[in-house]
C-alpha cells in the first residue's frame, strides 16, 4: 500500500472506500452541523431586521437575543462531554438536535423578551454540544484513511447555513415572520428525522492512552497552543463574518444590493471549504494544511484592508468563505494526529479548542465593535488587526510543530 509521505499525519492515498453504516453516519454528521450552527446562528442574521421592522422587541433587545445563542453556545461546548457521558453521544445529539427544533417553532411566538432569550440560549446550547460531539463520536467509527473525507461531509453544514441565510431565509420571510420561524423549524424536524438511525448506536471503549499523552508532556504543549491559534483565528474571521456585507455596501458605496452578491459568494465558499480541506488533511496531513490555511486566510484579510477593487473583493470572500467552515475539519485532524491512540482525549481537546473558539468569536465581537465606533468606522484598521491575529497564529503554529517535531 502506497503511502502519502508529503506533509505530517499523512495517511495512504488507495484506502477501502465507506460503507453504507459510514455513509449514514456522515449524513448524520451533516445534518447536525447544518442544524446546530448552520441555522440555529448563522439564519438569525437574516431575521434581525424583520424583527425590528416589525416591533417584536426593540432593537437593542433583538441584538441582545443573538448574543443569548453564543452565550449559549458557550455552555453547550462545556457540557456536551457530561451530557454525552450520561446518556451515550447518540441520545445527546438526538436530543439536542429535538432541542433546536423546539426552540425554533417557540421563536414563532413572541410571548416576550425572556421567553425569546431563554429559547435562543437553548439553541445555542444545543448547538455547542453537538459540535463537540458531532464529529468525535462518528469519526472513531471511519476507516483512518477516509476520516479527512468524512469529516469535510460532517462540517459542509455549516457552509450550507451560511448559503441559507442569503437564499432560503429570505424566501421564508416573504410569507411572514412567524411562517419563516415555522419553516425553521419544520427543517430542523426534516434533518432530525434524517439522522435519527444515523448516529453511530454506541460509543467506542476508551482506549489505554500512551504514556506521552496521559502525561501531557510535548503533544500537551502543542495542544494548548493549538487552542490558542484557534482562538486567534476566531479574531481573524470575526471582521470579516461581521463587516463584509456593510463595508462593501457603505464602506465603498457600492450599494446593499452588491454586498449581498458578496454574501452569496462567501456562502457558496462555505459549502466548499469543508469538502475542500478534509480531503487536503488526508493528503499532505492536518498540520499542514493548517498552516496553508493560516498563510492564505492572512493574505486574504490583508487584501481586504487594502484594496477594494472588485476582483481582489471576490478573491479574498472566496478564501475566506472556504477556510470559516475549512477550518474546523483541519483543527480537529490536527487534534487526531496528536492524540492518535484515544478518541476520549480527542473528543476533550475538541471541546476545549471549541470553546476557545466561541469565546473569543463572542470577545471578537465586541471588541470590534468598540474599536469600529471609536476609530471613525475605519473598516482598514478591522480587517488589519484581523490579520495579525492569523500572522500571530501562523508564526505560533509553525514554532510548535517544529519544537515538537509533529
Amino acid at each position: 500500500m502506497s503511502t502519502s509521505t508529503t506533509g505530517d499525519g499523512a495517511v495512504p492515498r488507495n484506502a477501502p472506500g465507506l460503507s453504507a453504516a459510514s455513509w449514514m453516519a456522515a449524513i448524520a454528521g451533516l445534518s447536525g452541523s447544518l442544524v446546530a450552527v448552520g441555522l440555529a446562528r448563522f439564519a438569525y442574521t437574516p431575521l434581525i431586521p424583520p424583527l425590528i421592522a416589525a416591533r417584536w422587541f426593540a432593537a437593542g433587545d433583538v441584538v441582545t437575543l443573538g448574543a443569548a445563542n453564543f452565550a449559549g453556545y458557550l455552555a453547550g461546548a462545556l457540557l456536551g462531554r457530561p451530557l454525552a457521558a450520561a446518556l451515550t453521544s447518540r441520545w445527546t445529539l438526538r436530543l439536542m438536535m429535538l432541542a433546536v427544533t423546539v426552540a425554533f417553532f417557540a421563536c414563532a411566538f413572541p410571548l416576550s423578551v425572556g421567553w425569546f432569550f431563554v429559547w435562543r440560549f437553548l439553541s445555542g446550547l444545543a448547538g455547542g454540544a453537538i459540535m463537540v460531539l458531532v464529529a468525535t463520536s462518528i469519526l472513531p467509527h471511519i476507516p483512518p484513511a477516509r476520516r479527512g473525507l468524512v469529516s469535510g461531509i460532517i462540517f459542509v453544514g455549516l457552509g450550507l447555513g451560511i448559503a441559507a441565510s442569503g437564499t432560503v431565509v429570505p424566501a421564508l420571510l416573504r410569507l411572514g415572520l412567524v411562517q419563516a420561524w415555522m419553516g425553521l423549524g419544520g427543517l430542523a424536524l426534516l434533518l432530525t428525522a434524517v439522522s435519527w438511525f444515523g448516529w453511530p448506536a454506541s460509543d467506542l471503549p476508551a482506549p489505554v492512552a500512551t504514556a506521552a499523552e496521559a502525561a501531557g508532556g510535548r503533544t500537551g504543549g502543542i495542544l494548548r497552543v493549538l487552542y490558542a491559534e484557534y482562538a486567534l483565528n476566531a479574531l481573524g474571521l470575526v471582521p470579516v463574518m461581521v463587516l463584509l456585507v456593510d463595508y462593501v455596501a457603505r464602506g465603498l458605496g457600492r450599494g446593499a444590493d452588491v454586498g449581498a452578491l458578496y454574501w452569496v459568494l462567501y456562502g457558496v465558499a462555505a459549502i466548499a471549504g469543508p469538502l475542500a480541506s478534509g480531503p487536503l488533511a488526508d493528503r499532505i496531513g492536518a498540520g499542514a494544511a493548517y498552516r496553508l490555511s493560516l498563510a492564505a486566510q492572512a493574505a486574504a484579510v490583508a487584501l481586504l484592508a487594502v484594496s477594494g477593487h472588485p476582483l481582489a473583493l471576490a478573491m479574498a470572500t472566496i478564501v475566506l468563505g472556504l477556510f470559516t467552515t475549512g477550518i474546523v475539519p483541519l483543527v480537529l485532524g490536527r487534534i487526531r494526529e496528536l492524540l492518535p491512540h484515544s478518541h476520549k482525549l480527542q473528543q476533550a481537546a475538541w471541546s476545549r479548542a471549541t470553546t476557545a473558539f466561541a469565546l473569543f468569536q463572542a470577545l471578537a465581537g465586541y471588541g470590534y465593535s468598540y474599536l469600529f465606533n471609536h476609530s471613525g468606522q475605519d473598516y482598514a484598521l478591522i480587517f488589519l488587526c484581523g490579520a495579525v491575529a492569523l500572522v500571530v497564529a501562523l508564526v505560533a503554529d509553525t514554532a510548535a510543530a517544529l519544537g515538537g517535531r509533529k
